[in-house]
C-alpha cells in the first residue's frame, strides 16, 4: 500500500474540486495513482461538482435554531426548489446550522468547522454536491443573544421543523417566565417575517437609508412648487411615516392594530409582571440578493434525455 500523503490529497484536490475525504478515499481505493484516483472520482460522480460550481444557486433552505440565549439563522443555497424537499440536503443543512453555535455569525469560521464525516463544511457541501447533482454553497450565518431572557426563532411556511424559505430570530431580555417570553417572542417573530423591518429603532437604522429616503421625498416635495418652509414640513412628515412602516418598534403591531410593536411589548410585560426589552432581530429570507437566472427548465431536461 502506497503512503498518501497530505500533499497527494491536496495535489487531487487541485485537478477535481473534490472533498479531502473523497480525495483520500480515491487515493487509497487506487493504492496511490493519481490519474486513477482522478478516474475513480469521475466513475463515483464526485469529480463532476467542480463543473457545476459557477452555477448560480438562489433556491435552498434557511435554518432557524436557538439554543438557550443564543439564536442562529444559516443559509445554504442550492439551484432549485426541488432540492429544498430533499432529504439529505435538508439534513445536512440542519447539521450545518448545528455547528453554527460555534462560529456565532462568522460564516467563514463556519465554513471551516468540521462536520460528523470528517470535513469541513465547504468540502462536506462538495460531496453533497456530486451525489443530489446541484451546485450548493453556504451563503451566510447571523446570531442574536442576550444575557437574560430567550431568543425565539420562527420559520415562515416551513418545508421542515426549523427549515424554510423567511427565518426570524427575536431577543427579549427579561428576568419574566421563559414559556411566556417564548410566546411573546414567537408573535413578535411572525410580525416580522410579515413586514420585513429595517431597524429595532429609529436611531439603529442605517443612516444612508435615512439620507436615500430623505433625498427622494424632497425631490418629490419640490415638485409642488411650494415654499421651502412647507417642504420640510411635508418631508418631516412623511419621514414620520417612513419610520412607521421602516422601524420595528415603530410599527403597527400586525396582530393588534391599535398598537405599535412597542405598546405591545409594553402591554405584554405588565401581564408578564416583568419589564421586557425588544434587544433585537434578525431576519433572513432565501435568496435575497441574489440575481437569478431565468431557464427552461423542461428544455434543459429534454436536452439531458437527448444525452
Amino acid at each position: 500500500m502506497a503512503q498518501i500523503t497530505a500533499a497527494l490529497v491536496k495535489e487531487l484536490r487541485d485537478k477535481t474540486s473534490a472533498g479531502m475525504m473523497d480525495c483520500k478515499k480515491a487515493l487509497n481505493e487506487t493504492d496511490g495513482d493519481l490519474e486513477a484516483a482522478v478516474d475513480w472520482l469521475r466513475t463515483k460522480g464526485i469529480a463532476k461538482a467542480d463543473k457545476k460550481a459557477g452555477r448560480v444557486a438562489a433556491e435552498g433552505l434557511v435554518a432557524a435554531k436557538t439554543k438557550g440565549t443564543l439564536g442562529i439563522l444559516t443559509e445554504v443555497n442550492s439551484e432549485t426548489d426541488f432540492v429544498s424537499r430533499n432529504e439529505e440536503f435538508q439534513g445536512a443543512v440542519n447539521h450545518i446550522a448545528d455547528l453554527s453555535f460555534e462560529a456565532k455569525g462568522d460564516v467563514e469560521a463556519l465554513a471551516a468547522a468540521t462536520t460528523s464525516t470528517g470535513e469541513n463544511v465547504k468540502d462536506y457541501l462538495v460531496s453533497l454536491v456530486a451525489r443530489i447533482g446541484e451546485n450548493m454553497s453556504l451563503r451566510r450565518t447571523q446570531s442574536v443573544s442576550v444575557e437574560t431572557g430567550t431568543v425565539t426563532s420562527y420559520i415562515h411556511n416551513a418545508v421542515a421543523p426549523g427549515l424554510g424559505k423567511i427565518g426570524v430570530l427575536v431577543a427579549l431580555e427579561s428576568e419574566g417566565d421563559p414559556e411566556l417570553l417564548e410566546q411573546t417572542g414567537k408573535k413578535i417573530a411572525m410580525h416580522v417575517a410579515a413586514t420585513s423591518p429595517l431597524s429595532l429603532s429609529v436611531e439603529s437604522l442605517d443612516p444612508a437609508d435615512i439620507a436615500k429616503e430623505r433625498a427622494a421625498l424632497v425631490a418629490e416635495a419640490k415638485e409642488s412648487g411650494k415654499p421651502e418652509a412647507i417642504i420640510d414640513k411635508m418631508v418631516d412628515g412623511r419621514m414620520s411615516k417612513f419610520y412607521k412602516e421602516s422601524v420595528l418598534l415603530e410599527q403597527v403591531f400586525v396582530m393588534d392594530t391599535d398598537k405599535s410593536v412597542a405598546q405591545f411589548v409594553e402591554a405584554e410585560a405588565k401581564e408578564l409582571g416583568s419589564p421586557i426589552t425588544l434587544a433585537g432581530f434578525a431576519r433572513m429570507e432565501l435568496g435575497a440578493g441574489i440575481e437569478k437566472v431565468e431557464e427552461d427548465f423542461a428544455a434543459e431536461v429534454a436536452a439531458t434525455m437527448k444525452g
